[in-house]
């Protein structure tokens, strides 16, 4: 097995944490990089996922790399599904999420389609896609599998990290992430903090010091 690929070289508490944070805290403490920039569909309602990208690049409106790739899926790992033009094309439904399932995927990105929406919210398992749609694929070409993959403005290489929930998906770099996970720690009990003054009734437009910013020699 490619080591890039395994989950288990991860430390689970950098997978954790940035999980538990979410996508819009992972960005921040990540210096704003790593967005996937396009709308996603969350498939599953709830779903907050980290994991290892397992990346794969089919050919266009085709999905028999899909089939392949099923075949590698470790646990925790979070599939990155592709073609060389994204389009409303479903890359997976029911019947090959149930395969990520059970091999233990975290989740699946799909930058292209998904169907069988009912199906899939009963079988649970995180997808997030750019379209639902039930326009099938072929299955004649091999296309490629743990290759950079391009999604949204960001590269995604395999075994970097991907954190998805309700606000769509940012990648972080494997050779970053343990940074990026301090980071995230930090910025999570800055913001705990912040929280608490807040609900005691003061304004994060003087907490974060725009009001003497504004108003030279105060009110």
């Amino acid at each position: 097995m490619n080591a890039a690929h395994d989950a288990a070289d991860v430390d689970p508490a950098v997978i954790e944490t940035l999980a538990a944070a979410g996508v819009a805290t992972v960005y921040e403490a990540a210096g704003r990089r790593g967005l996937i920039d396009v709308d996603l569909v969350q498939v599953v309602p709830g779903s907050q996922v980290a994991g290892v990208a397992r990346t794969v690049v089919c050919g266009q409106g085709d999905n028999r790399a899909v089939h392949e790739a099923m075949t590698l899926v470790r646990p925790g790992e979070v599939l990155v599904l592709t073609m060389p033009e994204p389009a409303p094309v479903a890359l997976i439904g029911e019947l090959l999420a149930t395969q990520a399932k059970v091999a233990g995927a975290a989740g699946v990105l799909v930058d292209a389609a998904v169907r069988d929406v009912d199906e899939l919210r009963t079988l649970g398992l995180p997808v997030w896609a750019r379209w639902c749609r039930v326009r099938g694929a072929t299955k004649r070409h091999r296309g490629s599998l743990d290759v950079p993959v391009p999604v949204g403005g960001a590269t995604v290489e395999p075994g970097d990290i991907m954190v998805l929930d309700a606000d769509g998906a940012v990648v972080v770099r494997r050779t970053s992430a343990d940074a990026v996970a301090a980071a995230t720690r930090s910025r999570t009990a800055r913001e705990s903090g912040l929280r608490a003054r807040l609900e005691a009734g003061e304004f994060s437009y003087d907490l974060h010091g725009m009001r003497t910013e504004d108003e030279p020699g105060g009110r």
